[in-house]
């Protein structure tokens, strides 16, 4: 770690800042950041202005001491063979001899130190063979004006070349907003480095970019490519990997290389989503180890979620792959019913029995999966006529003890609860089928789903089974809700509470018609 000095002069006083910088194998230093130059001036003010208020305590200081000439200090380092100095433009001898009156004495003009240029000088390779002045024109008034050589210049950069190529010397090349002073400093000292892929390593990617941007500018070639091997190799996630997708393909050359980068967001593969869904898929409906299976299935709801979201729908995923996967799914579950309700299968050993009843437990859980992944994407319509026509599933279900068949009623109540908030929409005849084949096992099974399911919400449920039911025409509801109504006086809180979907009914039954009727009749006698 090297020192630069930067230098300030301010009413006749020298003063002088020390800032570490770091210092290459090559011997050239690196400019310090614009915030390092700002917090030094920022530290000096703040000791002007300190000074500035102080009292005065002899008469000789009733007037300023006229202005010292400027000490000039020179940080010379001839090991690594290297300058950097910084000088501010010196404040007008007027402002600093004002006299001051014995009896109140006057503050001292403030100085607006940031409105003042800031100049940097830097120095590269060996300074006293140096032929090209090179100054750079940032933001906020920083100046850095760099002594370089013109052949390293130009055998570097395309744009050194043609700024050089003139018949007349150049002794001097300004360039003015630089939007990147600190990062084209540092470029400019890359082309001093026999490996700058040494340079770059443990360099933030951000970084790496920013001397990609100026090296682009500059038509510096090894630098652009030894900043894309960095970050063909360096690991980069999130807002990273935006910002370097978009600044590779900027480059838009084949030639630096830029097909490795990109290969790590994009394939070639034209089978690559559906296939990989569907063998995800099947990995996830076929594992049997709880903790894992049941967080790859939240990562895996979440991600195509994700898909859905951020594509408006237009990215499509083959929902032929999800359907195949319910019918296996149904498949399966409806030979371990059979297997289940065989006589005498109660009586077997719990080893005998476990096998088909955790079977029964996940087959269900991943029809649940599957049917909450089509909600999603809005194609769990076809889903509710499979579901609805699974009449031989339905009858042995009460063969079935509740404990191994509870979950399979959670189908059930999920497919009530989208048809009730309007998240799939299937035929009249579809919702009236699902109704008589699956209420009634789903009212069996109510008062376990109740006590044995942590995830079931028994108002959200209630409230989807009405306005399915609602939803059909006025004599299937007076059906449907008066059987209800039997099995409700005779169970209460271990039946589903359809009192308010009861209530719609009974008004479009009894009170519409007679209001109907009598409002068409007050019209007509005003008439």
């Amino acid at each position: 770690m090297a020192e630069f000095t930067l230098r300030r002069l301010e009413q006749g006083h020298t003063r002088i800042r020390n800032v570490p910088i770091a210092v290459t194998p090559e011997g050239f230093w690196c400019c310090p950041s614009p915030a390092a130059i700002q917090k030094t001036l920022k530290n000096q003010n703040l000791q002007d202005r300190h000074r500035a208020t102080s009292p005065l305590h002899s008469k000789a200081s009733s007037l300023h001491r006229p202005s010292l000439p400027p000490v000039d200090k020179r940080s010379v380092s001839t090991s690594l063979r290297s300058r950097l100095i910084s000088d501010e433009q010196r404040c007008p001898n007027s402002s600093t001899a004002t006299p001051v009156s014995s009896k109140a004495p006057e503050r001292p003009q403030k100085l607006n130190v940031e409105s003042q240029q800031r100049k940097i000088s830097v120095g590269f390779g060996q300074l006293e063979t140096s032929d090209l002045k090179v100054t750079l024109h940032g933001k906020g008034g920083t100046s850095v004006r760099m002594s370089v050589h013109k052949n390293i210049l130009a055998e570097n950069s395309s744009f050194f070349a043609d700024k050089l190529s003139g018949l007349s010397p150049v002794p001097q090349i300004e360039m003015a907003d630089c939007e990147d002073v600190e990062i084209f400093v540092e470029t400019v000292g890359l082309m001093y480095c026999k490996e700058i892929k040494h340079r770059l390593i443990k360099q933030s990617v951000s970084r790496v970019l920013r001397i990609l941007k100026v090296a682009e500018t500059l038509g510096f070639q090894a630098c652009i490519k030894s900043c894309l091997n960095y970050l063909e190799a360096a690991p980069w996630i999130g807002e990273e990997e935006d910002d370097v997708v978009s600044s590779v393909r900027r480059l838009q050359d084949d030639n630096y290389g830029i097909s490795p980068i990109l290969n790590r967001v994009a394939s070639d593969l034209s089978n690559q989503p559906n296939d990989t869904l569907s063998h995800i898929m099947e990995l996830v409906l076929e594992s049997t180890e709880d903790r894992g299976r049941r967080e790859m299935k939240s990562l895996v709801l979440k991600l195509l979620k994700e898909i859905n979201l951020k594509t408006n729908g237009t990215v499509e995923i083959c929902t032929e792959s999800l359907y195949s996967s319910c019918q296996r799914c149904l498949e399966s579950l409806l030979n371990l019913f059979r297997q289940a309700s065989e006589p005498g299968f109660s009586d077997r050993s719990l080893e005998s029995k476990d096998p088909v009843v955790r079977q029964i437990t996940l087959e269900a859980d991943n029809l649940i999966w599957l049917l909450e992944i089509l909600v999603d994407r809005n194609a769990a319509d076809e889903f509710t006529l499979m579901w609805a026509s699974q009449n031989e599933l339905a009858e042995l279900h009460t063969k079935v003890p509740t404990m191994s068949r509870h979950l399979v009623s959670c189908i059930t109540c999920r497919l009530f609860v989208g048809i009730g908030n309007g998240e799939m929409l299937p035929s009249k005849e579809t919702r009236k089928l699902l109704l008589h084949v699956w209420l009634q096992p789903l009212i069996n099974d109510y008062s376990w789903l109740q006590h044995g399911s942590r995830s079931f919400d028994r108002k959200v449920v209630e409230e989807g089974i009405g306005r399915t039911i609602l939803t059909l025409s006025l004599e299937d509801q007076q059906s449907i809700l008066l059987s209800w109504l039997g099995c409700f006086l005779k169970a209460s809180d271990n039946c589903p509470n359809l009192q308010r979907a009861f209530e719609v009914w009974w008004r479009r039954t009894f009170i519409r018609p007679y209001v109907e009727q009598h409002g068409s009749d007050l019209q007509s006698g005003k008439a």
